[in-house]
């Protein structure tokens, strides 16, 4: 069998999916974008997260990418909204609790200013006198919702989420809506794991 590999840029208001049962097609999927048959997303991003997803038809690897156990490392940028302080930063490096559970720690940092991201159509709220910040978070685990409902669990809701790495694949060079077939170089710790 011949094995694909994508990147792709999900826009925001994008269900990570192929098909939409639910509104008569009204709402965009991944079929809006990709015109490669038989791949599937490795993990999800909410219709409102934007950022990288990986697909394949590889289901050894998707499994291997996607289980918790093999805490393969996801990261994200997220805007906060208020400045947290080092106690909810502390909280989410510990793993704070949602659902009922305890996450694992995260590696959590401030940004210092505002990533280079393309806007968000439609652009977040905005609100003169509440200011925002932009966290970079770190996760070895793909819970439902998992960073927005950490960063309300420390009283800091999230406002924009954009995944930029998942392991060492990056977003860098793809725009909103993009997609490229992994490099022979992005594959190669890919193909490792599977072995």
């Amino acid at each position: 069998m011949s094995y694909r590999y994508l990147l792709f840029h999900k826009p925001y208001d994008v269900l990570c999916q192929f098909t939409d049962d639910g509104t008569n097609g009204l709402r965009q999927t991944l079929k809006d974008y990709i015109p490669v048959a038989g791949v599937y997303p490795v993990g999800r991003l909410d219709r409102d997260s934007e950022g990288l997803l990986l697909l394949t038809n590889h289901g050894s690897l998707q499994h291997r990418l996607s289980d918790p156990k093999f805490q393969h490392p996801r990261t994200y940028w997220v805007q906060v909204e208020r400045l947290p302080d080092e106690a909810a930063l502390n909280q989410l490096r510990q793993g704070v609790m949602i659902q009922g559970t305890k996450t694992r720690p995260a590696i959590v940092t401030v940004l210092t200013g505002e990533p280079a991201l393309p806007p968000r159509n439609p652009p977040i709220r905005f609100r003169k006198t509440v200011p925002t910040a932009w966290l970079e978070l770190t996760l070895t685990e793909g819970r439902n919702r998992q960073v927005r409902r950490m960063t309300a669990a420390v009283n800091f809701p999230t406002l924009r989420l954009v995944r930029v790495a998942i392991a060492h694949l990056q977003l860098t060079g793809l725009s909103p809506g993009q997609w490229r077939d992994l490099t022979p170089a992005e594959l190669r710790p890919l193909e490792a794991l599977c072995q």
